[in-house]
């Protein structure tokens, strides 16, 4: 598969699982969170499927289009591995929904990046709130909800908090 296709097919996944988990959390409060701003496309949908809630964004950087990038209050910059033990500061409660998105090519890289996630999520989320990731965080206790038709097995994972 080239990587163009490969791409298509991540983001496609991606559409599709929030999408579908926009109306899983829709009874549950707190804000979303959007661990990876990247050019801001994901931020953008976020925007229109939650436009009544806060989302907190975590990056190292911002590099989005201009019409992409939360404003300061919401746009926490830094290493996530400083910024994410410190987030509750930012986002004042448990989280609804959480997107993460930073996987990078590097296996060995996005395994501690799925450990540290794994590690310390599940004390950021809303009972009843979702998980939905680009990387296993190995989150066996927690509910793994169906993919959405033509999402591929481990393509996209979705966990929701018991």
């Amino acid at each position: 598969m080239s990587r163009l296709d490969s791409f298509i097919r991540r983001v496609s996944a991606q559409r599709d699982c929030l999408n579908m988990v926009a109306g899983m959390v829709s009874g549950i409060n707190g804000p979303v969170l959007e661990l990876g701003l990247g050019n801001g496309r994901t931020f953008d949908h976020l925007r229109s499927l939650f436009p009544n809630r806060e989302i907190f964004v975590f990056d190292r950087q911002v590099a989005a289009h201009p019409e992409c990038i939360p404003d300061d209050d919401h746009m926490i910059l830094g290493d996530i591995f400083q910024t994410l033990p410190e987030a509750m500061q930012w986002i004042g409660g448990p989280a609804a929904l959480v997107h993460t998105d930073i996987g990078t090519g590097d296996a060995e890289g996005n395994a501690r990046i799925a450990a540290f996630l794994g590690h310390h999520l599940p004390a950021l989320v809303a009972t009843g709130g979702i998980i939905a990731s680009d990387q296993d965080l190995g989150l066996d206790d927690w509910k793994r909800p169906a993919l959405p038709d033509g999402v591929p097995a481990k393509r996209y994972h979705l966990y929701r908090k018991n």
